[in-house]
C-alpha cells in the first residue's frame, strides 16, 4: 500500500521552502510540512514542489545534528519501513483537517 496526499493550495506559492540535495547533487525544492518526535529521533516531512500530478507523496527523512556544531543539521533517509510508517501515521493524524490522504493499494 502506498500513501499519498492531495494538498488543497496545488498551484499557490509555496512558502518554507527548503533545497535539498539529492544523490547526484542536483538541487530539489521541497516544501517544509511538519518537524515530529519519534522515539526520541526527530523527523522531517516534506512535500516536493515540482509539480507531479500522479505523485504526491510525502518524503520523511530523520534530522540529525552536525557534529561539532549546534546550529546546523543534516537529513538523511530512513530505511526501516515501520519507522516511516509510525512517523506518516502521527503526521496524518495531526493533518487530517488540513489534506485530504488518499490510501492506495499497490
Amino acid at each position: 500500500m502506498s500513501e499519498d496526499i492531495n494538498t488543497p493550495n496545488n498551484g499557490e506559492e509555496l512558502e518554507n521552502i527548503i533545497v535539498l540535495n539529492d544523490e547526484d547533487g542536483n538541487e530539489v525544492n521541497f516544501e517544509f510540512l511538519d518537524l515530529i518526535d519519534y522515539e526520541g529521533e526527530e523527523y522531517i516531512v516534506l512535500l516536493p514542489t515540482e509539480e507531479d500530478e500522479d505523485n504526491d507523496e510525502v518524503v520523511i527523512l530523520k534530522v540529525e545534528d552536525v557534529e561539532g556544531n549546534p546550529d546546523m543539521e543534516t537529513y538523511v533517509s530512513v530505511d526501516d519501513e515501520d519507522t516511516l510508517n509510525a512517523v506518516f501515521e502521527i503526521f496524518k493524524e495531526k493533518f487530517k483537517d488540513e489534506f485530504n490522504f488518499i490510501d492506495e493499494e499497490e
